[in-house]
Protein backbone atom coordinates (compact mmCIF):
# COMPACT_ATOMS: atom_id res chain seq x y z
CA UNK A 1 0.00 0.00 0.00
CA UNK A 2 1.44 3.10 -1.12
CA UNK A 3 2.16 6.04 1.31
CA UNK A 4 -0.51 8.35 -0.29
CA UNK A 5 -3.44 5.84 -0.11
CA UNK A 6 -3.10 5.57 3.34
CA UNK A 7 -3.18 9.00 3.81
CA UNK A 8 -6.68 8.96 2.00
CA UNK A 9 -7.91 5.86 4.00
CA UNK A 10 -7.08 7.94 7.01
CA UNK A 11 -8.90 10.88 5.78
CA UNK A 12 -12.20 9.32 4.65
CA UNK A 13 -11.74 7.59 8.13
CA UNK A 14 -11.91 11.05 10.06
CA UNK A 15 -14.27 12.63 7.66
CA UNK A 16 -16.44 9.48 8.65
CA UNK A 17 -16.06 9.66 12.23
CA UNK A 18 -16.94 13.55 12.03
CA UNK A 19 -19.82 12.63 9.91
CA UNK A 20 -20.87 10.50 12.36
CA UNK A 21 -20.67 12.80 15.59
CA UNK A 22 -22.24 15.88 13.72
CA UNK A 23 -25.21 13.06 12.98
CA UNK A 24 -28.48 13.92 15.10
CA UNK A 25 -31.40 11.87 15.60
CA UNK A 26 -34.69 13.76 15.34
CA UNK A 27 -37.25 12.78 17.96
CA UNK A 28 -41.29 13.99 17.44
CA UNK A 29 -42.98 14.80 20.53
CA UNK A 30 -46.26 15.47 20.86
CA UNK A 31 -47.71 18.53 23.95
CA UNK A 32 -50.31 20.43 24.56
CA UNK A 33 -49.16 23.97 23.98
CA UNK A 34 -49.38 25.38 28.16
CA UNK A 35 -46.94 23.83 29.75
CA UNK A 36 -45.86 20.63 28.27
CA UNK A 37 -44.73 22.53 24.97
CA UNK A 38 -43.02 25.19 26.85
CA UNK A 39 -41.43 22.27 29.07
CA UNK A 40 -39.70 20.50 26.02
CA UNK A 41 -38.78 24.09 24.18
CA UNK A 42 -36.59 24.26 26.96
CA UNK A 43 -34.69 21.68 26.85
CA UNK A 44 -34.41 21.40 22.82
CA UNK A 45 -30.91 23.13 22.97
CA UNK A 46 -30.06 21.24 25.86
CA UNK A 47 -30.45 17.87 23.88
CA UNK A 48 -28.91 19.60 20.61
CA UNK A 49 -25.34 19.58 22.27
CA UNK A 50 -26.32 15.69 23.04
CA UNK A 51 -27.04 14.85 19.30
CA UNK A 52 -30.70 14.67 19.38
CA UNK A 53 -32.81 17.16 17.38
CA UNK A 54 -36.26 17.73 19.51
CA UNK A 55 -39.13 18.68 17.39
CA UNK A 56 -42.16 19.95 19.55
CA UNK A 57 -45.75 19.17 17.94
CA UNK A 58 -48.67 20.92 19.45
CA UNK A 59 -51.87 19.34 20.06
CA UNK A 60 -54.80 20.89 21.23
CA UNK A 61 -56.75 17.61 22.62
CA UNK A 62 -56.66 14.72 24.86
CA UNK A 63 -57.14 11.74 22.47
CA UNK A 64 -55.31 12.88 18.97
CA UNK A 65 -51.95 12.61 20.45
CA UNK A 66 -51.55 9.32 21.49
CA UNK A 67 -53.44 7.73 18.73
CA UNK A 68 -50.65 9.38 16.35
CA UNK A 69 -47.85 8.15 18.91
CA UNK A 70 -49.50 4.27 18.95
CA UNK A 71 -49.47 4.82 14.72
CA UNK A 72 -45.81 5.98 15.04
CA UNK A 73 -46.56 9.93 13.32
CA UNK A 74 -44.58 11.10 16.83
CA UNK A 75 -41.97 9.39 18.84
CA UNK A 76 -43.23 10.19 22.11
CA UNK A 77 -45.90 12.52 23.87
CA UNK A 78 -46.24 14.45 26.79
CA UNK A 79 -49.60 16.07 27.60
CA UNK A 80 -51.30 13.24 30.06
CA UNK A 81 -50.97 11.67 33.55
CA UNK A 82 -51.14 8.04 34.33
CA UNK A 83 -54.46 7.35 35.08
CA UNK A 84 -55.78 8.75 32.04
CA UNK A 85 -53.06 7.17 30.18
CA UNK A 86 -54.10 3.68 31.56
CA UNK A 87 -57.68 4.30 31.01
CA UNK A 88 -56.86 4.99 27.11
CA UNK A 89 -54.80 2.38 26.87
CA UNK A 90 -57.65 -0.20 27.90
CA UNK A 91 -60.47 1.65 25.59
CA UNK A 92 -57.94 1.56 22.32
CA UNK A 93 -56.19 -1.28 22.86
CA UNK A 94 -53.11 -0.03 22.92
CA UNK A 95 -49.36 -0.66 24.52
CA UNK A 96 -48.59 2.98 25.24
CA UNK A 97 -46.13 3.27 28.43
CA UNK A 98 -45.03 6.36 30.82
CA UNK A 99 -41.23 7.05 30.54
CA UNK A 100 -40.61 9.46 33.48
CA UNK A 101 -42.87 11.41 35.70
CA UNK A 102 -42.22 15.01 35.35
CA UNK A 103 -45.16 17.51 37.01
CA UNK A 104 -48.64 17.79 37.90
CA UNK A 105 -51.03 20.59 37.28
CA UNK A 106 -53.87 20.96 40.35
CA UNK A 107 -56.94 20.44 39.18
CA UNK A 108 -59.59 23.40 40.34
CA UNK A 109 -62.96 24.87 40.26
CA UNK A 110 -63.20 28.17 38.59
CA UNK A 111 -66.33 30.30 38.15
CA UNK A 112 -67.04 33.75 36.68
CA UNK A 113 -70.64 33.94 38.74
CA UNK A 114 -69.50 33.00 42.07
CA UNK A 115 -66.30 33.87 44.65
CA UNK A 116 -66.29 30.68 47.24
CA UNK A 117 -67.77 27.61 47.15
CA UNK A 118 -70.62 29.02 49.57
CA UNK A 119 -71.74 31.11 47.05
CA UNK A 120 -72.66 28.13 45.13
CA UNK A 121 -76.82 27.82 45.16
CA UNK A 122 -79.20 25.20 45.16
CA UNK A 123 -79.49 23.82 41.09
CA UNK A 124 -76.38 25.09 40.66
CA UNK A 125 -74.78 23.98 36.90
CA UNK A 126 -71.04 22.64 36.97
CA UNK A 127 -69.54 21.55 34.03
CA UNK A 128 -67.05 18.56 34.28
CA UNK A 129 -64.46 17.06 32.23
CA UNK A 130 -66.50 13.90 29.77
CA UNK A 131 -63.46 11.82 30.02
CA UNK A 132 -63.93 9.10 32.47
CA UNK A 133 -60.64 9.51 34.33
CA UNK A 134 -60.65 13.87 34.40
CA UNK A 135 -64.68 13.48 34.99
CA UNK A 136 -64.09 10.65 37.71
CA UNK A 137 -61.03 13.63 39.10
CA UNK A 138 -63.22 16.33 39.03
CA UNK A 139 -65.80 14.51 41.42
CA UNK A 140 -63.75 13.38 43.66
CA UNK A 141 -62.43 17.10 44.03
CA UNK A 142 -65.92 18.53 44.28
CA UNK A 143 -66.44 16.03 47.10
CA UNK A 144 -62.82 17.06 48.53
CA UNK A 145 -64.57 20.32 48.01
CA UNK A 146 -67.80 19.34 49.91
CA UNK A 147 -70.14 19.75 47.57
CA UNK A 148 -70.97 16.05 46.90
CA UNK A 149 -70.44 12.68 48.09
CA UNK A 150 -69.73 9.94 45.55
CA UNK A 151 -69.73 5.71 45.80
CA UNK A 152 -66.35 4.84 47.68
CA UNK A 153 -66.50 1.96 45.52
CA UNK A 154 -65.96 3.77 42.16
CA UNK A 155 -62.53 4.10 42.95
CA UNK A 156 -60.67 7.25 41.00
CA UNK A 157 -62.92 6.85 38.14
CA UNK A 158 -66.52 7.78 39.46
CA UNK A 159 -69.44 8.85 37.21
CA UNK A 160 -72.23 11.18 37.49
CA UNK A 161 -74.46 8.25 38.42
CA UNK A 162 -71.78 7.10 41.40
CA UNK A 163 -72.87 10.51 43.22
CA UNK A 164 -74.56 9.12 46.06
CA UNK A 165 -75.10 12.51 48.08
CA UNK A 166 -76.38 15.83 46.57
CA UNK A 167 -77.51 18.21 48.74
CA UNK A 168 -77.53 21.41 46.35
CA UNK A 169 -79.05 19.21 43.84
CA UNK A 170 -76.24 20.12 41.48
CA UNK A 171 -76.70 19.52 37.40
CA UNK A 172 -73.52 17.91 35.89
CA UNK A 173 -72.41 19.09 32.61
CA UNK A 174 -70.09 17.00 31.00
CA UNK A 175 -67.84 18.22 28.05
CA UNK A 176 -64.44 18.20 26.41
CA UNK A 177 -61.48 19.13 28.43
CA UNK A 178 -60.84 21.86 26.05
CA UNK A 179 -64.01 23.57 26.06
CA UNK A 180 -64.74 23.83 29.52
CA UNK A 181 -63.27 27.10 30.31
CA UNK A 182 -66.22 28.36 27.88
CA UNK A 183 -68.27 27.42 29.88
CA UNK A 184 -67.37 29.30 32.50
CA UNK A 185 -69.86 31.80 30.45
CA UNK A 186 -73.21 29.78 31.24
CA UNK A 187 -72.12 27.30 33.89
CA UNK A 188 -71.92 28.37 37.81
CA UNK A 189 -68.78 26.68 38.35
CA UNK A 190 -66.52 24.56 35.76
CA UNK A 191 -63.53 21.86 36.90
CA UNK A 192 -60.67 22.62 34.39
CA UNK A 193 -57.60 21.05 34.07
CA UNK A 194 -54.37 22.98 34.77
CA UNK A 195 -53.17 23.00 31.53
CA UNK A 196 -56.27 24.49 29.50
CA UNK A 197 -56.47 27.02 32.50
CA UNK A 198 -53.35 28.53 32.19
CA UNK A 199 -54.00 28.48 28.35
CA UNK A 200 -57.37 30.59 29.16
CA UNK A 201 -55.32 33.26 31.48
CA UNK A 202 -56.27 32.10 34.34
CA UNK A 203 -54.27 31.78 37.38
CA UNK A 204 -54.65 28.48 39.60
CA UNK A 205 -53.24 29.86 42.95
CA UNK A 206 -55.24 32.79 42.44
CA UNK A 207 -57.97 32.44 40.46
CA UNK A 208 -59.89 28.66 41.15
CA UNK A 209 -62.08 28.90 44.21
CA UNK A 210 -60.94 25.42 45.36
CA UNK A 211 -57.94 23.74 44.08
CA UNK A 212 -56.44 20.22 44.20
CA UNK A 213 -53.37 19.88 46.79
CA UNK A 214 -49.94 18.97 45.76
CA UNK A 215 -49.78 15.55 46.93
CA UNK A 216 -52.40 14.41 43.56
CA UNK A 217 -51.54 11.29 42.07
CA UNK A 218 -52.13 12.87 39.08
CA UNK A 219 -48.40 12.75 37.76
CA UNK A 220 -47.71 13.95 34.21
CA UNK A 221 -45.50 11.70 32.18
CA UNK A 222 -43.49 11.40 28.84
CA UNK A 223 -45.37 8.79 26.77
CA UNK A 224 -43.27 6.44 24.41
CA UNK A 225 -44.35 3.25 22.89
CA UNK A 226 -43.30 0.26 24.67
CA UNK A 227 -40.72 -1.19 22.42
CA UNK A 228 -39.38 2.35 22.35
CA UNK A 229 -38.74 2.62 25.87
CA UNK A 230 -34.93 1.96 25.85
CA UNK A 231 -34.35 4.02 23.11
CA UNK A 232 -31.10 6.10 23.69
CA UNK A 233 -32.55 9.33 22.21
CA UNK A 234 -35.89 9.12 23.72
CA UNK A 235 -34.18 8.27 27.36
CA UNK A 236 -31.92 11.55 27.15
CA UNK A 237 -34.88 13.77 26.91
CA UNK A 238 -36.13 12.17 30.03
CA UNK A 239 -33.25 12.89 32.04
CA UNK A 240 -33.15 16.28 30.23
CA UNK A 241 -36.96 16.70 31.53
CA UNK A 242 -36.16 15.69 35.04
CA UNK A 243 -32.88 18.05 35.23
CA UNK A 244 -32.29 21.08 37.67
CA UNK A 245 -32.95 23.46 34.75
CA UNK A 246 -36.71 21.74 34.14
CA UNK A 247 -37.48 21.50 37.66
CA UNK A 248 -36.64 25.72 38.07
CA UNK A 249 -37.68 26.80 35.40
CA UNK A 250 -41.39 24.91 36.60
CA UNK A 251 -41.07 26.56 39.59
CA UNK A 252 -40.16 30.02 38.36
CA UNK A 253 -42.32 30.08 35.23
CA UNK A 254 -45.69 28.72 37.02
CA UNK A 255 -45.05 29.81 40.48
CA UNK A 256 -47.05 26.90 41.82
CA UNK A 257 -49.30 26.08 39.57
CA UNK A 258 -47.25 23.53 38.03
CA UNK A 259 -45.34 21.39 40.51
CA UNK A 260 -42.71 19.66 39.62
CA UNK A 261 -42.01 15.45 41.29
CA UNK A 262 -38.80 15.26 41.06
Amino acid sequence: MTKRLVVLLVIVVLLLGSASTNAQKTIKVGATPVPHAEILNKVVSVLAEEGVNLVVIEFTDYVLPNLALAQGEIDANFFQHTPYLEGFNQDHNLNLVPLAGIHVEPLGVYSYQVKNLDEIGKGATIAIPNDAVNGGRALLLLQSAGLIKVDPTAGIAPTVFDVTENKLGLTFVELEAAQLTRALEDATAAVINGNYALVAGLVPTKDAIFLEGSESPYVNVLVVQAEDKEDPALNKLAEALQSDLVRDFILSEYAGDVVPVF
